[in-house]
């Protein structure tokens, strides 16, 4: 079976850091690009990182860009979110998912882990 599966989300203070960890299996990871998708209470759910698979290429939106990281060790089938300096506009559940490419559509999706970022 397909898995995908965020972990490493909590409580943090404003100007902390976090790291979320994105665990892949049943699925040949490395050939994969990973998203990091959030969604906030009330709110649509928004991509906003993005590694590729063949050269690790990273893609970042403005809301993110300079405090948080995206990173990938497909030895341990495993993507990275390092989030620095977050803000309490972050909170958020925080899903991964992969597709063939960043700029197409997700085909296997995980379950998230909420961020709560305190002010």
């Amino acid at each position: 079976d397909v898995q995908l599966q965020a972990s490493g989300g909590g409580l943090v203070q404003a100007g902390g850091s976090l790291r979320l960890s994105c665990a892949g299996s049943g699925f040949t990871f490395a050939d994969y690009a990973i998203g990091w998708f959030r969604q906030a209470p009330g709110k649509e759910r928004e991509g906003d990182l993005c590694i590729g698979s063949s050269d690790g290429s990273t893609y970042y939106t403005d809301s993110v860009k300079g405090r948080f990281t995206i990173s990938r060790d497909n030895a341990k089938n495993t993507v990275y979110l390092q989030m620095n300096s977050p803000k309490p506009e972050d909170t958020a559940d925080y899903y991964c998912a992969a597709g063939w490419l960043c700029s197409g559509g997700m085909d296997f999706w995980g379950k998230g882990t909420l961020v709560t970022v305190s002010s």
